[in-house]
């Protein structure tokens, strides 16, 4: 069984030694959804909330939030991000959102926090921007769908 890695023998927190890691391309995508009632996605969809373009908001605060993420996490690395994207797919069918993002970098350690971050913070914005009008949507199923690159090699959800 693996241990954490940001435990140290005594078991104190500490950041990750990764000086010795070969700097390799690496990637991380991620998803997350924002249920919604069909009103408010039909608002959002054609651009007329009253507070302007939701999706261009959250593409952005999603954006910065992945360049931030070490501000927000403890024991992340700070990261020279070379590619940060975030879109959207609508599925009324299904009331919601889909948010995904994709980070990417040429470095010693992954990218699977800010590709978490970058999803996370553009649904919360997406409901920031969308609560007055709409008091139940809820954020679920943030998770990482794949990663490459490191000395682990590739993971995807299946």
């Amino acid at each position: 069984m693996s241990k954490f890695t940001h435990i140290d023998d005594k078991g104190n927190a500490v950041m990750v030694d990764v000086s010795e890691k070969q700097a390799t391309t690496r990637t991380s995508q991620a998803e997350g959804f924002v249920y919604m009632n069909d009103e408010t996605l039909a608002m959002v969809m054609a651009g007329s909330h009253k507070k302007g373009d939701v999706l261009a908001v959250a593409r952005i605060a999603g954006i910065q939030a992945a360049k931030k993420t070490s501000d927000l996490i403890p024991l992340c690395h700070p990261l020279m991000l070379s590619s940060v994207k975030v879109e959207f797919d609508a599925q009324p069918d299904q009331g919601r959102i889909k948010v995904l993002s994709m980070c990417k970098l040429t470095g010693q350690t992954g990218v699977e926090m800010e590709a978490l971050t970058a999803v996370s913070v553009a649904c919360l914005t997406v409901y920031d921007m969308c609560k007055a009008v709409d008091k139940m949507m809820r954020i679920d199923g943030v998770r990482v769908l794949s990663k490459s690159g490191g000395k682990s090699g590739d993971w995807q959800v299946e």
